[in-house]
């Protein structure tokens, strides 16, 4: 039964036994139970090889969860408290030897080593593959007067015409000798130049043309073509492009850095208090599968976050693979790598693949000592890997104008910055539920303006004025449909999930706040990769072989780890009796529970998913990118 609500205390052999409800705590190890409870009793802390197991009955069940019941007070009258006694029966078993703790380490390495091995051996492949095709078929560092294609990207070779798809075919210059220092572009005739400067305007950096009324006008005449190619909006300068995209990846390094160090630091003293003081109610562990090692509590759960880290570091280990590629393909001059393809940027691959090394080293950091107050650890990188996805989504197609580093970040902040103020003070409030609804929305529409006019839109005080004018126009005067309908479809959809996911949270007001703010990123996250696979589809692109394997594979994974996360051993939204009842047995090796193949799929499935965005484009590699539709 669950009441009345006990304590269950390990006590060194020594006199006087501390068995009294208020005088239990002051030796030893405790936990509060109700129908379960576990302690696992380390040789190191009971010098004498022997202990007592003292189970008190509390006078009241609040820190069990139960009620505080009232007893009135009445002069020369006891209180009846009632029959407050409890029958259970307490099992000794040995603690898992040496050699489990051995295989279980083992196991856990070799598990993610064998990706290293694999990811290995499809390189090999591929290398062995490309070279074959480099001896049978045309070098690719020939020229496009040596293979007789024309230019199509006037970065390095030309410049468009009227149309935006023919080609000028001047001779190409070093951007390092050009006198008039145009970072690559060509010397064109002098009767193309004013032509070609209107086309290039934005091809360099906003901030150096601030002055200029014509960059403006230039910008509103390219993003707003009913169809747009990568070719539109990939003019920028690569240079610049690379790095400003390479701040992303130096700001979360720095960010990690900061983040991380003082989470150690107080995750270190978390512990250092439950091994002096023994109170095993300051953390939620899953008892009935928390082996210790030295000064930790419960060294599985931690371990399995290892996966994270290797994976992580894997996945850099490939784009740097892939970068160092591209930049020699750059040098050499490969048509290919110059004007066709989705534009490469691996900025925000880096700051992906060191999301995904941190994800694992905090949730480490979270498992040390898991509780209400600290859960905030877990799950701050996963908001930043939800967000680098989507904009690395978004870049593909969009290089020129996705998000700044300084921009995205603040947003990802803001954020972390609201979960805290959830977990602190979301619970029951509903003034912060409907402030939080309402922010929601506000930024849904205004992000949502944002992706229709490609950033082509001012938020002033004339606004309203406008939104007045062009539902007057387009809906009122005459009945006209959206310019951008795929846009439009995925805005429509996006708004809807968003509006629903706040009404849910309005009106249920869930305890785990975070959690549910991790829900809206996954789910806005899940809706963009989705619309973005159907409209590749749609648009007569194809997925290759590699690509639909890592999509399969990533998915099937995902939905194994989805099963072990909702098992739910614990939860700190109980006391930590009501979450001891949920602690099962271990499950595999006798070492690791459901929420350590939790850690283990998911991992599995984040470098899968990683891998999905970093080759699904793969087929456009040899695609003109005036051939290749925006969405």
């Amino acid at each position: 039964m669950n009441f009345p609500c006990s304590v269950m205390s390990i006590q060194d052999i020594q006199c006087p036994v501390y068995d009294l409800d208020n005088n239990v705590a002051f030796i030893g190890i405790y936990q509060t139970i109700t129908k379960k409870g576990a302690i696992t009793v380390q040789r190191k802390d009971f010098p004498s090889n022997s202990f007592y197991v003292v189970v008190v009955v509390k006078t009241e069940d609040e820190a069990c969860g139960g009620p505080l019941r009232y007893y009135p007070l009445r002069p020369d009258e006891l209180i009846d408290a009632g029959n407050r006694t409890k029958i259970l029966d307490v099992v000794v078993s040995p603690a898992i030897k040496t050699e489990i703790y051995v295989f279980g380490m083992l196991f856990c390495l070799g598990i993610f080593l064998s990706f290293y091995v694999l990811i290995l051996m499809v390189a090999c492949v591929h290398s062995r593959r490309t070279k074959k095709r480099e001896i049978f078929h045309e070098p690719p560092d020939m020229s496009p007067a040596e293979t007789g294609k024309a230019p199509a990207s006037p970065y390095e070779y030309g410049s468009f015409a009227d149309n935006g798809s023919t080609l000028s075919s001047e001779a190409i210059t070093d951007s390092a000798t050009s006198t008039d220092n145009n970072y690559g572009y060509m010397e064109r005739s002098l009767d193309s130049v004013g032509r070609s400067r209107q086309e290039s305007l934005s091809s360099v950096e906003e901030d150096d043309y601030d002055t200029l009324d014509d960059i403006d006008s230039d910008k509103n005449i390219v993003r707003t073509k009913k169809y747009l190619c990568v070719s539109d909006l990939a003019r920028k300068d690569k240079r610049i492009l690379s790095k400003k995209y390479q701040i992303y990846f130096w700001n979360i390094a720095t960010i990690a850095v900061f983040y991380a160090l003082p989470v150690i630091q107080l995750v270190i003293t978390y512990q250092t208090v439950v091994n002096v003081t023994g109170n095993q109610d300051i953390c939620y562990y899953n008892f009935l599968c928390a082996h210790p090692l030295g000064a930790l509590s419960s060294f599985n759960n931690i371990l399995s976050n290892l996966g994270y880290v290797l994976l992580g570091l894997l996945f850099l280990l490939i784009v740097l693979k892939r970068d160092i590629m591209h930049n020699r393909a750059l040098v050499r001059q490969d048509v290919n790598a110059l004007e066709c393809g989705i534009p490469k940027h691996f900025g925000l691959f880096y700051a992906m693949g060191t999301a995904l090394m941190m994800e694992g080293l905090l949730s480490a950091c979270y498992h040390v000592c898991p509780n209400y107050t600290n859960f905030q650890f877990d799950t701050s990188f996963m908001y930043m890997i939800a967000g680098l996805c989507m904009l690395k989504l978004y870049q593909k197609r969009h290089p020129d104008i996705n998000a700044s580093a300084y921009s995205a970040y603040a947003c990802l902040a803001a954020v972390i910055f609201f979960s805290v103020l959830g977990v602190v003070f979301g619970k029951g409030n509903m003034v912060f539920w409907i402030v939080f609804s309402v922010i929601h929305i506000l930024a849904t529409l205004l992000l949502s303006t944002q992706l229709y006019y490609m950033g082509r839109w001012r938020l002033d005080s004339g606004v309203l004025r406008r939104m007045v004018y062009i539902i007057y126009t387009d809906c009122i005067r005459q009945c006209s449909g959206p310019m951008y309908i795929d846009r439009m479809v995925l805005l429509v959809l996006g708004n809807i999930v968003n509006w629903s996911l706040a009404a849910y949270g309005l009106i249920k007001r869930p305890n785990d706040f975070a959690s549910y703010l991790l829900a809206i990123a996954i789910c806005n996250l899940l809706l963009y990769f989705a619309f973005y696979i159907i409209m590749k589809l749609r648009s007569g692109e194809r997925i290759k072989c590699v690509a639909l394997i890592c999509i399969l594979f990533t998915a099937v994974v995902w939905g194994f780890a989805l099963y072990f996360f909702f098992q739910g051993l614990s939860t700190w939204q109980k006391t930590p009796a009501e979450s001891r009842e949920h602690n099962r047995d271990c499950i595999l090796l006798s070492f690791f529970d459901d929420h350590d193949i939790w850690h283990f799929l998911s991992s599995i499935a984040m470098f899968g998913s990683f891998l999905v965005l970093l080759t699904m484009d793969d087929d456009l590699d040899t695609v003109q990118r005036d051939k290749i539709y925006v969405f």
